[in-house]
């Protein structure tokens, strides 16, 4: 083993000044380039990436690489840390004061003008747009098309209607409707969305959401009708439960598909307009207000976009000439087209423009989007409760421990107050000090090998290399000042995890392969590994050690070589407990002993 690391040494160390020069050399050539968060998604921007490299060959950019534990977290991380990418991206609206003053207003930009109007009242930020969305999602209530169609039956346009729907389907042997429960967010969002068939959307709805996240309105309140609706929705049979709890895609394919049942709500987008064994044709319906005046859609952005405020600084102009011409492509029709393609059937361009035919599965969606009657699905600031509330909607459906509409709301409210009463003791350590990437991976490297006893820990850094290749195995998320929670925590985690491996090998092997790094896509363009030790010891080339890896954060060949033992363990587990305590942590602080 002595013999092949003496090998790789040499080899390793020549292609370390080479890459340390050309690093140099392209951080020159890129100084005007405008960097991207990657999100670990290349392949879902690619399409766009190749239309705007054919469009503006001239703009550069460069491309910073996240695939941790906790995107949509660690993008507001950043926020707050006034530390985002030039083009920013993020799935949910978390902070609207903090959009303002970090981001460019867009609204005096020509080709915001090509979105829907509803769309654009929908990000609005005290009259100005901060954030627009890309590749909207569509949700409703999937139903057997075909079923429908040989049975005479029609989609319904009010409750009425659907309860004697129901009765029919019931009387020809057929469930009339199933639910997914096996992730309780679907519970959650069910009930929401027939919420939003009422007052849920309107300004009173509107202030009692932001009133009861602060803990200033009780569910109590506002529910009573709608808690009534859905048990209407219960006793005509929608809302039947899947013994097995099984995924939404198995629930659709098996109800839907072998015709057990007539309509399925469930929250995802399915790649299929037909059901594989039947032939049958899907469809989708909205959720069915009372009086059939506010039929409603959900829908969700696959991502939203904007401009770091730092491009208006005097210096910046072209960067931000730059970066309005990327967003002016990407919401051309030429732009949206990239991002939405016939493998997604439920999502739709967010322009205006953007016809879908008549007969397409969601061009009464898109309709209803037009009309004001489609609504973002209910998650940001419900995050922290959302699965505990529907958890207990799951009990409701399924009948389990006597859970009603009253006990529910009863449920909401408390669940609600204790968030809020332990908000602040969920925090359990404080970073005095932005860190780098390095000093982030030093972090884990210390909590991983502290867990493990060992005398280093191997941790790889992530980077974003030619061709789209990104490391899931490695550290690629900074840690800032502040407080830390298990959120937090979670964000600056590699985003794969569950064990780890240890491998024994003298100083000099270890140096070795630190300077050769990790060629996780055997490519021969190795990511960065960086070599922690207790202690911040030497080693010793002849002295033999314990070095922990990251979960698939080395080669099969060096574990054949090192003999590699793998353990089960969570690093964002034993992150958390070096943070917990630690108490606080800085860049240079925090020995590992």
């Amino acid at each position: 083993m002595r013999k092949i690391f003496g090998g790789i040494l040499v080899l390793s160390m020549a292609f370390f000044m080479l890459s340390a020069c050309a690093g140099k050399e392209r951080e020159g050539e890129n100084g005007d380039a405008l960097t991207w968060g990657t999100w670990g998604s290349y392949g879902k921007h690619e399409k766009f990436l190749t239309l705007l490299r054919e469009t503006y060959p001239d703009i550069e950019l460069e491309f910073l690489s996240y695939t941790g534990g906790n995107m949509t977290g660690y993008s507001w991380n950043q926020m707050r840390a006034d530390d985002i990418p030039d083009i920013f991206i993020t799935s949910q609206i978390l902070d609207e004061e903090l959009a303002k003053e970090r981001l460019v207003d867009l609204s005096g930009y020509s080709f915001i003008n090509g979105l829907s109007t509803a769309i654009l009242d929908q990000v609005s930020i005290d009259g100005g747009i901060y954030l627009l969305p890309t590749g909207n999602a569509m949700y409703g209530i999937f139903y057997n098309k075909t079923l429908m169609e040989e049975h005479g039956w029609e989609v319904p346009s009010n409750f009425a209607e659907l309860e004697a729907l129901c009765g029919e389907i019931r009387e020809a042997g057929l469930i009339p409707g199933v639910v997914g429960t096996q992730l309780t967010g679907g519970p959650f969002s069910t009930v929401f969305n027939l919420a939003k068939t009422s007052w849920l959307t309107t300004p009173d709805g509107r202030t009692w959401e932001k009133k009861f996240l602060a803990g200033e309105a009780l569910a109590e309140d506002m529910w009573e009708n709608t808690m009534s609706y859905v048990q209407r929705y219960i006793d005509i049979g929608m809302f039947e439960t899947d013994p097995e709890d099984r995924n939404n895609p198995e629930i659709l394919l098996d109800y839907l598909g072998n015709r057990k049942a007539v309509f399925c709500t469930t929250v995802q987008t399915v790649n299929i307009t037909e059901l594989p064994d039947t032939g049958d044709k899907l469809g989708m319906m909205p959720y069915i207000s009372q009086d059939g005046s506010k039929n409603v859609y959900m829908y969700s952005p696959s991502f939203y976009f904007g401009i770091s405020r730092r491009l208006t600084e005097p210096g910046n102009e072209k960067k931000l000439e730059d970066a309005v011409k990327i967003l002016a492509l990407m919401y051309s029709q030429e732009g949206q087209a990239a991002f939405v393609d016939e493998s997604t059937p439920c999502v739709m361009s967010v322009l205006s423009s953007g016809d879908v035919d008549g007969d397409s599965l969601i061009y009464d969606a898109q309709q209803a989007l037009r009309q004001g009657r489609a609504f973002k699905m209910t998650y940001a600031h419900w995050e922290h409760v959302l699965a505990d509330m529907g958890q207990a909607f799951k009990e409701w459906f399924r009948g389990e421990n006597g859970m009603d509409g009253t006990k529910c709301m009863a449920r909401m409210d408390e669940l609600q107050r204790n968030w809020l009463d332990s908000a602040q003791k969920l925090y359990f350590s404080e970073s005095s000090a932005d860190f780098t990437l390095e000093q982030t991976a030093e972090l884990l490297g210390k909590a991983l090998g502290s867990a493990a006893d060992t005398d280093a820990v191997m941790v790889p850094l992530g980077e974003f290399h030619e061709g789209g290749v990104e490391l899931k195995s490695g550290v690629t998320g900074k840690l800032y000042a502040g407080k830390i929670n298990a959120d937090v925590a979670a964000s600056v985690c590699p985003g794969i995890d569950g064990e780890y491996a240890v491998m024994t090998m003298t100083g000099a092997q270890a140096r070795s392969l630190e300077a050769g790094g990790f060629d996780a896509a055997g490519d021969g363009n190795p990511f960065p590994y960086l070599l922690v030790t207790r202690g911040n010891m030497e080693l010793e080339d002849e002295e033999v050690y314990r070095i922990a890896f990251f979960m698939q954060g080395y080669t099969q060949e060096t574990a054949e070589a090192c003999g590699a033992e793998v353990f089960k363990g969570s690093l964002r587990s034993f992150l958390r407990d070096w943070l917990e305590k630690e108490g606080s942590v800085s860049p240079e602080g925090n020995p590992w002993k």
